[in-house]
């Protein structure tokens, strides 16, 4: 037996020197990464100084003059699905009368496809 006594070692951490959290690393608070739609246009504009609109209407018809068939077709996708959208909004109000008509509609259709005969 010995009478040495080991040494005790605190067991060290780990630094790595790659990743992980530093002070003042990270997005700052209130940073915002996305980019205005009204700050591409104008930068569209800017850098070629025609609308962006005028840009995508030469962009159409020149895929029509070189019968680019699928690019007229994404094209037509686009402008339909952006015309759509904004005619497509509708709102309905129903009245009381509309909401009767409906229930018994409703009714009248369950009973031809059950078959049971209404309360006499």
């Amino acid at each position: 037996m010995t009478t040495e006594k080991k040494s005790e070692k605190s067991p060290r951490k780990k630094i790595s020197s790659r990743g992980g959290a530093r002070p003042g690393s990270g997005r700052p608070k209130g940073s915002t990464t996305k980019v205005s739609l009204d700050d591409l246009l104008s930068n569209i504009e800017l850098a070629t100084g025609q609308t962006y609109g005028h840009l995508l209407a030469h962009n159409y018809a020149g895929a029509i003059s070189r019968s680019d068939w699928s690019g007229v077709r994404d094209y037509d996708k686009a402008f339909m699905n952006k015309l759509l959208a904004d005619k497509t909004e509708v709102t309905t109000i129903d009245t009381q009368e509309a909401l009767q008509a409906k229930h018994t509609a409703f009714a009248e259709a369950l009973r031809q496809i059950t078959g049971i005969q209404p309360d006499s």
